[in-house]
């Protein structure tokens, strides 16, 4: 969440912010519930001052029945104002939950059609056979028995294609770790807490993307994103101990509501599938350097691969809601001669970390809030995808990628 002293003093820019990401908010509506808890916080810490004073008065001796009526007086006003406050309080945390992060001056402004492309590598080639017909016609790839015990959008994969998504799954992790990432596993499972403390806002209650478990304070994960943030909940990390730098592989488990219109053929959008993360706390004057490192890495894995890619800045109005700033990789895809997105890159400056109250303790003694980063190493399904629109024959087999060929007994060709 935003710092309310930020809030304060920027209330248009705030308002303004809300509107280019798409989020319906009332910034006057906040400052309002702002004074009115104030307020109230002020006539109860005068009501209890009162009520000590009045308690002192009455040791020692026999008090006075004018003490004793005002000090039963103070009880039920203190507590009919505790409730006001209570209830002001709750409101004004729920609609300052829905305030998204502001936005870099260099985003772009408005929605998906407005991302800039910053960077294209690679060759757009045209023609390949959609991944669903080629793992499917070799065996490898099964969603009508997915959709049979789970429903659509689910599936088997099969033989040499779960092999070679353990082969990127193993690459990928030893890549990461190779740039200073220590490999962390992490439950599947949050609390409320941390999953509302990492952001995880709809633009409306129509769009919500996790998987509620009925009775329970637990949602599955949609992205390890998650409980790598909340890991340093209510923690202060030592400046010398920065940065933090984690790689966690897990499933992830999304509803994907609010995907009507976007690309969701086959593997491409899913409601299971495995991925790992890469995620970052560091101290503000880093954050910016850390997003350069993170998305130098997803490039540099992706160009060892061989597949073309081009980079975008992502505009505002596609941009989460714990987003500052956000890159996203899209791979070309030859079956659709367009480009799709592969990986993704943000910053979330102290957003989840003021939610989640992680902070930094300066070598002088201040203590500070952290910034956190993340992004995405290999997203396994869509990593398939790409592999098997460039890498394809003619004859219905597939080249192994040179990197990957010691992850599969030195095998080329599938």
């Amino acid at each position: 969440m935003l710092d309310i002293r930020y809030i304060r003093e920027n209330p248009d820019r705030v308002q303004q912010a809300a509107r280019d990401k798409g989020y319906d908010v009332s910034i006057s509506e906040l400052l309002e519930l702002d004074e009115e808890r104030r307020e109230l916080q002020q006539q109860v810490d005068a009501l209890r001052e009162r009520r000590n004073v009045i308690a002192a008065s009455m040791k020692g001796g026999r008090p006075e029945q004018a003490s004793i009526d005002e000090g039963k007086q103070i009880k039920i006003e203190l507590s009919e104002r505790e409730g006001y406050l209570g209830n002001a309080d709750a409101s004004f945390m729920k609609l300052l939950h829905q305030i998204p992060n502001i936005t870099f001056d260099d985003v772009p402004i408005g929605d998906e059609e407005d991302s800039v492309e910053v960077k294209r590598v690679g060759e757009q080639n045209m023609g390949a056979k959609d991944h669903v017909d080629f793992a499917t016609a070799r065996g490898w790839l099964d969603f009508e028995r997915g959709a049979k015990v789970a429903g659509a959008k689910f599936y088997y994969l099969k033989g040499d294609l779960a092999l070679l998504e353990n082969a990127i799954t193993q690459y990928a992790l030893e890549f990461v770790i190779k740039n200073n990432f220590t490999f962390i596993t992490v439950p599947h499972l949050v609390n409320q807490r941390t999953l509302t403390g990492t952001g995880f806002a709809p633009r409306s209650s129509d769009q919500s993307d996790e998987y509620a478990i009925d009775g329970e304070d637990l949602s599955l994960i949609a992205t390890a994103e998650i409980p790598l943030t909340g890991m340093h909940a209510d923690e202060i990390i030592d400046e010398k101990d920065l940065p933090l730098m984690y790689a966690a592989l897990s499933p992830c488990y999304r509803r994907e509501a609010g995907a009507a219109g976007k690309h969701t053929r086959g593997l491409f959008r899913v409601h299971q599938f495995n991925k790992l993360e890469m995620y970052a706390f560091t101290t503000a004057e880093n954050s910016k350097l850390m997003h350069d490192t993170i998305l130098s890495i997803e490039e540099a894995l992706w160009q060892s691969l061989g597949i073309p890619y081009h980079v975008i800045n992502i505009a505002s109005g596609d941009l989460g809601a714990p987003a500052a700033k956000k890159f996203d990789i899209e791979y070309w895809s030859p079956v659709d001669e367009a480009y799709r997105e592969l990986t993704s890159c943000s910053n979330c400056t102290d957003f989840q970390t003021r939610n989640l109250n992680i902070r930094v303790r300066r070598s002088d003694g201040r203590v500070e809030m952290l910034h956190s980063l993340n992004g995405t190493a290999v997203s396994l399904a869509r990593s398939l995808v790409a592999v098997i629109e460039h890498y394809q024959n003619d004859d219905g087999t597939l080249r192994v990628p040179d990197v990957l060929q010691p992850y599969l007994g030195g095998r080329t060709i599938l």
